[in-house]
């Protein structure tokens, strides 16, 4: 009952935020709101998709579209963009120009963005960010705060309304000479603000699993760097988790860039909130992108023909899915399958399709032939290394003996029934 007090309330608290921002007053939101992206990579080839490429790169272009949208309708205070807009720095201007665009819409709605390069378009020489930009592009006022690219000259931007800092550690070469957070500390950067919010685009190390990238950095470098939020780039899945008293975050793509990242589709929404004289931080992801992925798993034993498995197949058709289809089971003796042919037929039907028939051949059930036979010793040698094979985990080179098993018998026995292409 009391709902819409508080909702009309709070639209008005934000009205006068954004009037404070325009004319340079100080007011600090109790909760300011962010949204978070990263890895867009606005005009990737995508060499490997062929004639399907096109449409991907318009996907993408999409899911950025869908994420401005969504800074908009949820009145966000800040949009940070964590690295890679850009797959290159070999964009053509009119991709350039079709970004500040959407930019463009945040800029006339008094949302400001920050941007900092990353490992596909970095900070080289050649960067893009050198050569267009981004903030006159998009209609910024000059000095205005509304569209800040960070680099390693300007580090930091501060929204005095907020009561909020935003610091990007940026390099001028894509491999970083150190840790972007080596010796970083947001009390020593400047007079401190309420809010330390800090934008990386690069790996945070795994010990054991994962020490080796263009950019890294630690856990106890995180929990040292005074930041209430970290939010990151360079990870095309979304991923959340704590160091000391730092909230850090990996967005993941707003769509997949390849095919198989089923980690990617969301941008983050993210709230800092004082409870109890406690800074909290909150981060629920979005969905912006359209992929969905499907990972299915198929009973042989259940599937008559591969006619009934290209029916089953097409009923979940959708161009916005890519589908992992895994046969598995023991197969019938009839049962005939072509997976590329299937694939052929199915084409068109799915974003993207892969079919990988796992089954187990059936054995005859007639009883072995004598051990002083041709069939016989036949049976028993390839029986036990089968046996040897399964007992190691080596399921794949023991289904392939199956199956030179199963027709090695049927040769055998009846050399009419089987046909040696």
């Amino acid at each position: 009952m009391c709902e819409a007090p508080t909702r009309l309330s709070e639209l008005a608290s934000r009205a006068s935020n954004t009037r404070a921002h325009e004319e340079g007053r100080d007011i600090s939101p109790e909760m300011p709101r962010l949204l978070h992206m990263a890895d867009i990579h606005l005009g990737a080839r995508h060499d490997d998709l062929g004639p399907a490429a096109a449409a991907q790169r318009e996907r993408q272009f999409a899911a950025f579209h869908r994420a401005i949208e969504l800074a908009i309708a949820e009145n966000v205070d800040v949009v940070l963009i964590v690295g890679d807009l850009f797959d290159s720095n070999g964009q053509p201007r009119r991709s350039v120009e079709r970004a500040a665009t959407e930019l463009s819409r945040l800029v006339d709605r008094h949302i400001p963005v920050v941007i900092i390069p990353g490992t596909h378009d970095c900070y080289e020489p050649s960067s893009i960010y050198r050569a267009f930009d981004l903030a006159e592009l998009s209609g910024a006022p000059p000095d205005s705060n509304m569209v800040t690219v960070l680099t390693d000259a300007r580090p930091r931007v501060d929204f005095r309304n907020l009561d909020l800092t935003v610091h990007g550690v940026v390099f001028a070469t894509k491999r970083a000479p150190q840790s972007p957070l080596a010796g970083f500390a947001a009390a020593h950067t400047g007079e401190p603000l309420a809010w330390q919010v800090g934008m990386i685009h690069g790996s945070l190390a795994v010990p054991g699993k994962f020490d080796q990238d263009e950019v890294m950095f630690t856990d106890p470098e995180v929990a040292a760097s005074g930041l209430d939020y970290l939010a990151l780039g360079h990870w095309h899945s979304f991923r959340e988790g704590r160091a000391g008293a730092t909230t850090w975050a990996y967005s993941g793509a707003p769509e997949p860039v390849a095919l198989d990242q089923d980690g990617a589709g969301q941008v983050l929404l993210v709230e800092l909130e004082q409870r109890n004289g406690k800074h909290v931080v909150t981060v629920e992801p979005k969905p912006v992108g359209r992929t969905k992925f499907e990972k299915l798993e198929l009973d042989a034993a259940a599937i008559t023909s591969q006619g009934e498995l290209e029916r089953t197949l097409r009923e979940r058709a959708d161009p916005d899915r890519v589908l992992d289809v895994r046969v598995v089971g023991m197969k019938s003796d009839g049962l005939d399958l072509n997976v590329d042919e299937l694939e052929r037929q199915l084409q068109g039907a799915f974003l993207r399709l892969r079919v990988r028939d796992s089954s187990i051949a059936s054995l005859p059930e007639a009883p072995l032939a004598p051990p002083d036979t041709i069939l016989g010793a036949f049976a028993r040698e390839f029986g036990t290394r089968i046996v040897e094979h399964e007992s190691r985990g080596d399921t794949e080179r023991a289904a392939e003996l199956r199956e030179a098993l199963r027709l090695g018998i049927l040769l055998l026995d009846d050399p009419q029934r089987v046909t040696l292409a």
